[in-house]
């Protein structure tokens, strides 16, 4: 992790680098969220940005709510040669040319508080 990009407080920017093992997965990327909250009023929608880095051809992106016990539990994953995805009240807005994708949740409800990530995973590890 680069330090320049994390002099900023951390509720204005959360730098993190994620490592997770999912799956079998290797999963060591550098990953930077931009906001480490948001508010918003009950019904409206909230978009949480992240960006990588990763010199990989395909890969997974995945975001994750932190619960307030410190599980992790699955929201929503992106293949990075895939059109963007959305499951219930979670889509994302994805721009590989840019090396960003978004988490927007629709009508937002006081149970969407918490801390969200986003983690990369290299595609090929995943299939193996």
């Amino acid at each position: 992790m680069q330090k320049d990009k994390c002099h900023m407080p951390p509720r204005s920017l959360l730098c993190v680098l994620v490592v997770l093992a999912l799956s079998g997965c290797n999963v060591a990327q550098k990953v930077t969220q931009v906001q480490s909250t948001a508010s918003r009023q009950e019904g409206e929608d909230i978009t949480l940005d992240c960006s990588y880095e990763t010199s990989y051809v395909e890969y997974y992106l995945f975001w994750y709510k932190q619960l307030l016990s410190g599980e992790m539990v699955f929201l929503i994953h992106q293949i990075s040669s895939t059109a963007e995805e959305r499951s219930g009240r979670y889509s994302v807005v994805f721009q590989k040319s840019l090396k960003s994708i978004s988490l927007v949740i629709s009508a937002s409800q006081p149970e969407d508080s918490g801390k969200y990530f986003c983690a990369l995973s290299e595609l090929t590890q995943c299939l193996k």
